[in-house]
């Protein structure tokens, strides 16, 4: 049964004061009063973009990782084709664009598979992943500032590697975890 719980803020904002802002990030720190009734701050990074992650999959059951070096982490990261979407475009758009620009794909057959939040503790920032199927091959249009690598493999070569740790992106995890799930449930028994 699930626990009981109230929908109310128990948060109070006393005072909210901007601290950084760029075209992809804003930071506030915010004056409150904490669940407990405790004075405290709390940061919050605002994100200027949705966060869109596609899981591409062929007819033979293949995906697309893409490897880049992150520079927050300080090390190479695969994972799905992803991208920022602006607040005021349709997720899906900003989902097909972001799959053409990485990996050159586009998809007849798009599913929306999870809408997530990438780290709710310190960020507002709201994921969208989606399942690209039914492909067609094209010539990438990546951004000046990716430097990407693209990986064709098996699909379940790409879960293993989410379960391995060898990847570690949150979107990525989450989407091949969650694709997995949906995809052996479209196998006929």
């Amino acid at each position: 049964m699930k626990p009981e719980h109230s929908l109310d803020n128990p948060w109070t904002t006393l005072e909210s004061k901007p601290v950084y802002s760029n075209p992809w990030i804003s930071v506030r720190e915010d004056q409150v009063i904490n669940p407990g009734g405790g004075n405290g701050i709390y940061g919050v990074v605002s994100m200027k973009n949705k966060a869109i992650g596609i899981i591409p999959i062929d007819e033979e059951g293949n995906t697309w990782l893409v490897g880049q070096y992150r520079y927050p982490l300080n090390e190479y990261s695969w994972e799905i084709p992803m991208g920022g979407g602006p607040v005021e475009l349709d997720v899906l758009e900003s989902a097909k664009r972001e799959l053409k620009e990485e990996t050159g794909l586009t998809a007849a057959e798009w599913t929306k598979i999870a809408r997530i939040h990438t780290s709710n503790s310190v960020t507002d920032e709201e994921g969208f992943i989606f399942l690209a199927e039914e492909l067609t091959h094209g010539e990438t249009e990546m951004e000046e500032t990716e430097d990407i690598k693209i990986w064709k493999l098996p699909f379940p070569e790409a879960v293993k590697m989410a379960m391995n740790d060898e990847i570690t992106d949150a979107i990525s995890v989450a989407g091949l975890l969650k694709a997995e799930k949906i995809l052996l449930t479209r196998r006929p028994k």
